[in-house]
Parts: structure tokens; sequence; C-alpha cells
């Protein structure tokens, strides 16, 4: 190979070089930009061992042809709270059959009561509803409520609203034994009872009064928004469908006078339920909290339900209490903001 062959080669692996630093240096300088995709190796999948025609048989005879889905717990009837009466079928019902015999109230006496079926397809506990079918049913009765425990009367309209529709859809019902339920439902009823907490203080008005158009913007202000019923504003739960954390109230009246505007207000009731908020959602917090800011507003004053100016000291000591008041309801499953719970204290 000659001298000049030689640097000819050279000079090209230095311009190739150059050319190559030139376009690192550029791409450097831009913008950053995605790596492409890469593939993934495909590796062949290795050939399935060989079964005998014993171990076939033997599958075919242990796996079901047709899966049945898990049976869920029902979110509505609970044996915390509820008795609870069995209905077996022969065959799956249809949920027009089941809507078709369903009692004309679904109360016995002022205890509410529910009937569920168990949808054969989804393996949910549900209300019946048509185009539905169903291999068994339930039917709960709340022992206790805020009304006072499920006497025997009651009990016994249970037993004969239940009795036809369980006729009604061919069924064969099987009922708690009605003393040992009467039992139940006052001890239920005693620790109800102990453990209820609606907290509720009065904002006062220091010198001028309101009007409810005035709390009501004031109240906005706060996070509270009309509620159901008059003269009274509720602050919503963050979780759809719950309760509201409190209640904002004053007189009924007064909302439903053709010119509301033309009345005064002096006084409202802010309320908190306990057991209808999870105690990790902090509602004393908030309630305390809302008072303070709705006092300032209004220029009112903090008052117990006699009058009473509330201090700091008088909120430290409801919050002890309130504590040992949460403990106790988790211990009997029945934290407050649970659905068990918000169905009992109601």
């Amino acid at each position: 190979m000659t001298l000049t062959t030689l640097l000819a080669i050279l000079g090209g692996l230095v311009l190739a070089g150059i050319v190559a630093h030139g376009a690192w240096t550029a791409r450097k300088a831009g913008p950053k930009r995605a790596l492409p995709p890469m593939e993934e190796p495909h590796f062949d999948a290795p050939p399935a061992p060989l079964e005998s025609a014993a171990e076939a048989e033997s599958l075919e005879v242990t796996l079901p042809a047709v899966a049945r889905p898990l049976r869920r717990p029902s979110t509505r009837i609970d044996a915390l709270i509820d008795a609870i009466a069995t209905i077996t079928v022969e065959q799956p019902v249809t949920g027009d059959l089941a809507l078709q015999h369903q009692p004309g109230s679904r109360r016995a006496g002022t205890k509410p009561l529910q009937i569920e079926g168990l949808n054969t397809a989804t393996g949910d506990w549900e209300l019946p509803a048509p185009g539905q079918r169903y291999g068994e049913f339930q039917a709960g009765l709340k022992m206790a409520s805020r009304s006072g425990p499920l006497n025997e009367i009651e009990y016994s309209e249970f037993v004969q609203k239940i009795q036809a529709f369980a006729d009604g859809v061919g069924g064969f019902v099987q009922f708690p034994d009605m003393l040992d339920v009467v039992a139940r439902a006052r001890e239920l009823d005693q620790f109800a009872a102990s453990h209820d907490a609606q907290l509720a203080l009065l904002l006062r008005a220091r010198g001028a009064a309101w009007t409810p158009g005035f709390v009501q913007q004031s109240a906005a202000r706060h996070g509270f928004v009309a509620g159901a019923l008059p003269g009274r504003l509720v602050m919503p739960a963050g979780e759809e469908g719950a309760p509201p954390v409190l209640t904002l109230q004053f007189d009924a009246q007064a909302a439903l006078a053709e010119e509301p505007e033309a009345l005064s207000l002096r006084e409202l009731t802010l309320a908190l339920d306990v057991p209808q908020t999870p105690a990790e959602a902090e509602p004393f917090a908030l309630w305390q909290e809302s008072a303070r800011a709705l006092a300032r507003d209004l220029e009112a004053e903090v008052c117990d339900d006699r009058g009473q100016v509330l201090g700091l000291h008088a909120f430290a000591a409801i919050d002890v209490e309130l504590k040992k008041l949460y403990a106790a309801l988790a211990e009997r499953d029945l934290a407050a903001g649970s659905s068990v719970a918000r169905r009992l204290f109601s």
C-alpha cells in the first residue's frame, strides 16, 4: 500500500470522526426526545407436558363446567342490629315475582324491614329487581332505633309479612325465636341509648339580629348548603350519599314565611350527630372550628343548651368524653360512620 493511499484512508477516518462528533454535539444541544419503544424478546413456549388419560379424566371430574359466583355479604342487613329470617326456594325465583309479593309497607310497627335476594348471576345480596333471578332470600328487621327497642307486637307483624312473602314465592321461611330477638333488642337499645351522642350548641346574637338570607350567606362561606328541610343548612360529607357532617338550624317558620327577609333571627343551633361520621374525619374539630368562625362572622356568642357561654375548657372536656365513646362503639363493631352505626342511630 502506497503512502498516498494511507494518507487518503487516514483523512477519511478523520473526516468521519468530525462528522460524527458534530452530529453528537447537535443532538446533545437539542431538546430531549423520547426513546423509541424497545420490543421485548419473544420466547417460544415450552411444549406442555403430555397428560395421561387418567389425569384428563380427573380434571373433568373435579372442575365444574360453570364456576359459581362468590357469595358476598349484605350491606343492608346485618346480624349485629337485625333479626334475620331466611327464605329457601326449590328453584330460582324471578325478581318480577319477588316484587309482586313484597309487603305493602316496609315497616313492622316503627321498625324498618328489608327483603333481599341472592342474585344467582352475581352472588350479590340485593333488593329484588326485574329481570334478575334469585336462589334464596333473607329478610331483616331492625331491632332497635332512636324510637326504642323492638317489641313482641312489631316482631309478630314482621312474621306475618315475611310469611306471606315466602308463600308468594313458593319458599320455606325460618324465623329466629321471638323471645331471644326481643331480649337482644332490649340489650342493643340499652347500649345504643348510653352511647348515642348528638352534640348541639347555640349561636346567640350579641347585638343586632340576622335575617334568614344573611345567615345563609354567612354559612355558605364556611361550606354550608341548603338542606332538604326548611330552616336547615348542612355541611355535606365527602362521601357521596353519606349523612351531613354538621347541621345549622333556625326557625322553620321564618324560612317558610312569604317575606323571610322581613323577619329576624337571634339564635341558631349548630349540631353534630356523632355516630353518623367516622372519627378519622375529625368532625368534633370541624364542629368547634365552625362554631367559632360563624360566631365571628355573625357577632354571636357560643352557648350550651342552657344559654351558658362555652369556653375552651368546656370543649376540651367534651373531646375527652368523645374519644371514649368512639372507642366503645368500635369495640362493639359499631364504629361511628359505619353503615351499621348509621342505621342503628337513626
